[in-house]
């Protein structure tokens, strides 16, 4: 059974890929029996050429005979699709540039949306690898209400994160987890890596084996330090270690401590902040112990922790956020037992957990990031609409100029089905080249996208991405059956007469009104993708022209990073102010001064007490930065009342305190904000007097407007800061290595600096912006090309099909100038419908994306304004070229040929 039915597998293999050799056996069987045949009738005694012929007409004929054992072969339909494909891959090898401009337009559509396919999917649809059970787990949100207004974080404190998981009896476990960038290494070895801090159940959220040695446990990562064992990233061990199977046992210096290790996590292990892989994990306390070495159990100051939870089973996600929810407020309440202030604080802020999906982007706490690029995966997907419009009306061309040979082939017996079937081959042939060649636009273009605007964003080779790979299939099949019906439809409503009878010019008006319907169609796409790009370029302008209240460019930060050196925090003192005078006395260096804010970077606060005010923290985010004399020079914040920080605000002094402008108007309304009272800390603490005012500062967002700065001096700051803001004359990036240098000789043992531009830190703040510009306009771009293109081939061959019609014009007397205005006029009429069509679809979009822009109405007339005039400008350039062919024909010429 097996035998025969191989056997007949390899048969029809043989029919389909050797037809060939089938055919001269077949050919050699039949003339073997016809001469068999023959040769009896011969020997009965009839001459050889009748008994040859009653042969023939005893067999039934030789060409039926053929066709009845083709049709047993049961392959007749396979060799009909590759006569087909081979049909089609003839006449497009005989028109290679029109074969290569239709693959490219369709490369660059599926391309496009492949690229984007793979950036949101990693965003906001792909759970992190190996994660087991995601559908119950959730990230945890604690949302607060200020001045009636609702506001979400992802972090907590390490004191908030005991609290839920000792009272909290609806999920059966709490994972806490955070990542910080520390030193590993020693020497000139020494680098800083991204290390994630996660508790010792974390590991138990994952399918995941190691590999290599183990995980660490619940015991190692118990209070208040934990055990200093490290696992190792995947990447980070084969990178930077080599792969080598000995580093299990090793002693690797991470931070302060020294760590053994233990384990390797598996490849393609992210954890469940993709934002940025982890090179190596420590537990929770011990990492927390590194980096502050304190009993955390009762910290509620030091907020960094994300927290995840998974619900017990059978509780629905609203139960779980309800008891989570009384337990945050229980927490809340039980920070400073026997405060009023601080219970009317909590009980007024409304407090509350929220559980959102494991994708951070899917959450309440989303970037606008995850809103564009949602946005520009829907431009992606106009672009593939307008090359499909583009290839459509190619194709449509390219039928109307093959009436003739369509119309002779239906002549001669063709079918309408098999015709059908052999111009679908040629739309799918062309859209699976397109879709080819646009995996790898999109392998380049997603790696692109993900180095230039979201470095965080994980993502790899587009072949191995099989979801991805089912995205790009799905578009090839929708271009194919896009771009192919149209021409298919006109094809198959052809009269094969009028065809036989009529040239290359004699289209038909159907098909020429398609063609121009299609033409504004993509004008229409070309707009809304011009329009955004107007409002995204619009808005980064205005956001780079944002007025910070402080100076980005010449400014530095300067880390002082410790490292196996015990110091008390005297000492430490001393060191920063070592290095902040050597950094003084460099050349060149215009000023220094420590900090301990920095801008969309680092934040502090403290508890704020004002006469006649129940809560502060209810009016607005109060951000506390601390600076010497020079900080307010250094940063570039001007004054605007009173003073800065002066020798005299020295340890022992009275308290001092400058306020920003946002914070005066909240505080003291309509009032004179210099002299009076805060209590900073308690309610029982001196007064600490405001002694001038300065600009407001953008620290941490670009458009909360109760967002408020308060400085007190560096020598009434009882800690040390370690951190110090460097001013250059030029740009700060250039200095960074000089500066690094100088300052790392006063550094103790193997302690070191680190230097960053305060411009690195701000930018990424506008990436969303810079995103969406970028893109729209590339996209736009794209669009806009393509419309061109399809503009001239549309009056161009228009011009071509009224040859005779301006051939007549030109005899009767009309001048070639009003030739030429007759072709513009044409072009325009459909460029000014696709104008207004896009402009409408523009301003009913805008009321979805406005909230993404930065000081910029989605009316705006300048935008709208400017793209008409593009695109009206590019029509013209574009239909010049056919308007100006049109005015040479020579009337004798053409009426003569017709």
């Amino acid at each position: 059974m097996i035998t025969e039915l191989w056997a007949d597998v390899r048969y029809r293999l043989r029919a389909l890929f050797r037809r060939d050799d089938l055919e001269r056996e077949l050919d050699q069987e039949l003339s073997f029996h016809v001469d068999r045949a023959t040769a009896k009738y011969v020997a009965l005694g009839l001459p050889a050429d009748a008994a040859r012929r009653r042969a023939t007409i005893e067999f039934g004929g030789i060409e039926n005979t053929k066709e009845e054992s083709r049709d047993r072969r049961g392959t007749a339909l396979l060799e009909s699709v590759v006569a087909d494909l081979r049909y089609t891959l003839r006449g497009l090898r005989a028109h290679p540039g029109f074969t290569a401009g239709v693959v490219l337009t369709l490369a660059l559509g599926i391309g496009a949306n492949a690229a984007m396919f793979g950036v949101l999917d990693r965003m906001l649809f792909r759970t992190p690898a190996y994660l087991r059970d995601a559908g119950d787990i959730n990230r945890v949100y604690f949302a607060h209400t200020a001045d009636r207004q609702r506001y979400t974080q992802g972090w907590t404190e390490l004191g908030r994160y005991f609290d839920l998981r000792s009272t909290a009896h609806s999920v059966s476990t709490i994972v806490g987890f955070s990542t910080w960038h520390l030193a590993i290494g020693d020497g000139e070895a020494t680098r800083e890596v991204p290390v994630a801090g996660v508790s010792g159940e974390y590991f138990g959220l994952f399918d995941a084996r190691p590999a290599l040695g183990r995980f660490f446990n619940t015991q190692e990562d118990s209070s208040p330090q934990g055990t200093n064992v490290a696992v190792l990233g995947h990447a980070y061990w084969q990178s930077v270690l080599g792969g080598r199977p000995d580093v299990l046992g090793q002693a690797l210096h991470i931070g302060r401590l020294t760590y053994t290790v233990i384990g390797v996590t598996p490849r393609n292990f992210v954890g469940l902040d993709q934002d940025e892989v982890p090179a190596v994990y420590l537990p929770l306390m011990s990492a927390a112990w590194n980096l502050r070495p304190e009993d955390h159990r009762r910290d509620f100051h030091w907020g960094f922790l994300g927290l995840a939870a998974v619900r017990a089973p059978g509780v629905t996600r609203d139960a779980a956020q309800s008891e989570l929810s009384h337990a945050f407020l229980v927490s809340s309440l039980g920070e400073q037992p026997g405060n009023p202030e601080h219970v009317h604080r909590v009980e007024a802020g409304h407090l509350a957990v929220v559980l959102g999906p494991v994708q951070r982007d899917r959450g309440p706490e989303a970037g606008p990031e995850a809103s564009v690029v949602q946005w520009v995966t829907g431009m992606a997907l106009i672009v593939l609409l307008i090359a499909c419009a583009n290839v459509a009306n190619l194709l449509l061309a390219r039928a109307l100029t093959r009436r003739r040979e369509i119309a002779l082939r239906l002549a001669l017996g063709v079918s309408r089905g098999r015709l059908a079937r052999q111009l679908l081959t040629e739309s799918l042939v062309l859209a699976g080249l397109g879709g080819i060649a646009g995996l790898a636009i999109a392998q380049w273009g997603g790696a692109t996208i993900r180095v230039l605007f979201l470095p965080g964003a994980t993502g790899g080779n587009i072949l191995n991405d099989t979801r991805t790979l089912a995205v790009t299939l799905v578009a090839t099949l929708a271009a194919a059956l896009a771009t192919g019906l149209a021409p298919l439809f006109q094809a198959l409503r052809s009269d094969v007469a009028q065809g036989l009878s009529a040239g290359a010019r004699d289209s038909g008006a159907r098909s020429t009104r398609l063609r121009p319907a299609l033409l504004v169609l993509q004008a229409a796409l070309s707009v809304v993708l011009l329009v955004g790009a107007g409002w995204f370029v619009r808005s980064l302008w205005n956001v780079r022209r944002l007025h910070l209240g402080y100076d980005v460019d010449p400014v530095m930060l300067v880390t002082l990073n410790r490292r196996g050196v015990a110091l008390t925090p005297a000492e430490e003192i001393a060191l920063q102010n070592r290095v902040a005078d050597a950094a003084r006395s460099m050349p060149g260096i215009r000023s220094a001064s420590p900090a301990a804010t920095i801008p969309f970077w680092s934040f502090e606060g403290r508890y704020l007490k004002v006469a006649g005010i129940d809560s502060v923290d209810l009016l607005g985010d109060f951000i506390l930065q601390i600076g010497d004399t020079d900080y307010f020079r250094t940063i570039g914040t001007p004054i605007v009342r009173g003073r800065g920080f002066e020798p005299a605000d020295r340890a022992g002094a009275p308290l001092v305190t400058v306020v920003s402008a946002g914070m005066a108007r909240a505080l003291w309304p309509g009032q004179d904000p210099l002299g009076k009272c805060i209590r900073i800390n308690a309610d029982t603490v001196p007064c600490t007097t405001v002694v001038g005012v300065v600009e407001d500062q953008h620290l941490h967002s670009f458009q909360n407007p109760r967002e408020y700065t308060y400085y007190i001096p560096l020598a009434q700051y009882a800690d040390p800061v370690n951190m110090i803001l460097v001013r250059v004359p030029g740009d700060a990036a250039e200095a960074l290595e000089p500066v690094r240098r100088r300052l790392q000789t006063l550094m103790p043992g193997t302690s070191y600096v680190t230097t960053t531009p305060l411009r690195s830190m701000v930018d990424p703040r506008m990436q969303s912006w810079r995103f969406g510009a970028t893109m729209f306009v590339a996209f736009g771009g794209l669009a806009l090309l393509l419309a061109a293109v399809g503009l001239y081939s549309v009056i161009a061959y228009g011009v071509e099909q009224r040859r005779r019609e301006i051939g007549v014009r030109l005899a009767l007397g009309a001048r070639q100038e009003q030739v030429v205005r007759l072709v513009l006029r044409g072009a325009l009429r459909l460029v000014g419908g696709g104008v207004l069509l896009g402009s409408a679809i523009a301003i009913v979009g805008g009321r979805w994306v406005a909230g993404l822009l930065f000081n910029e109405p989605a009316t705006d007339p300048v935008v709208f304004g400017g793209v008409a005039f593009v695109l009206v400008t590019v029509a013209i350039a574009a239909t010049t070229v056919p308007a100006l062919a049109a005015a040479r024909v020579d009337p004798n010429v053409t009426l003569r040929a017709d």
